[in-house]
């Protein structure tokens, strides 16, 4: 049975845009191009597509994904590998959740805790939206969230909660919106956009194209999807086609004189 690229998309919880930038890379090729430029996907392309997510899952560059899933060709094999680095992940998750838990004994009383620990294990996933970014969108790119991160070097504790919290009650205001219908392109859901573009361009100076290309990050980057999906499961798509609305729309993007 074949799939189209929508219904690969629907069924992988990723965007076309990604399904063709995997095309366009040769990181995952359809199983054949109609004569009208459609993709169709097969069994072994959806096994090929469960494989590089699962990859990028683990925080590997696609370039790296590339390579691993180019140099093997037993499929068994190729499984315990990626269960090896499964259980890597999930060791590392523990160590996320270790830190929660100190967090939270702290907060109520039981145990102290001290200010660097408040943010061990968390690094590693900056790390890895660095990567991606320098990976999809150049050097540069991944060199502003650094600058990022040495602006927010100083914060407290205070500092960080604060902005998570903002962040929280943006994001349910967005979910409200979706809730209510509003469709990601309407004027309602760009303002509430707005504010997120300001949060952004606070820390990372993303042009229109960089802001427009965000929108695949909140479906693909795990970090960034499931800091959205916490508050609404089915939110991060209607954001990141809200975040490339507000792209083209309020910022300019793909028209003449603009980045691309």
């Amino acid at each position: 049975m074949e799939y189209s690229i929508s219904q690969v998309a629907r069924m992988a919880g990723v965007s076309s845009r990604t399904l063709r930038h995997y095309h366009d890379i040769g990181l995952l090729a359809p199983s054949r191009v109609s004569g009208n430029g459609y993709r169709w996907y097969g069994r072994r392309e959806l096994l090929r597509l469960q494989r590089v997510l699962l990859l990028r899952g683990l925080g590997m560059p696609l370039e790296a994904v590339a390579r691993t899933l180019d140099g093997e060709t037993d499929e068994l094999t190729a499984l315990r590998r990626h269960r090896e680095q499964v259980a890597a992940e999930r060791e590392r998750l523990d160590q996320v959740l270790s830190t929660i838990d100190r967090t939270i004994a702290a907060l109520s009383g039981r145990a102290p805790i001290g200010d660097e620990e408040f943010f061990t294990g968390l690094a590693e996933a900056r790390n890895r939206f660095r990567e991606d970014l320098a990976i999809r969108y150049g050097d540069g790119a991944g060199g502003h969230l650094s600058a990022a991160g040495q602006a927010t070097s100083g914060w407290t504790r205070e500092d960080y909660e604060r902005a998570a919290e903002r962040g929280r009650r943006l994001f349910a205001s967005m979910s409200r919106a979706r809730e209510r219908g509003v469709a990601p392109g309407d004027p309602e859901a760009l303002d509430l956009v707005s504010e997120h573009h300001q949060a952004i361009c606070a820390l990372w100076p993303a042009d229109a194209a960089a802001y427009h290309a965000l929108g695949d990050l909140v479906l693909d980057n795990p970090e960034q999807r499931a800091m959205v999906a916490n508050v609404d499961p089915l939110l991060p798509p209607w954001l990141a086609e809200a975040v490339r609305a507000y792209a083209v729309h309020r910022l300019g993007h793909g028209t003449p004189g603009s980045p691309t």
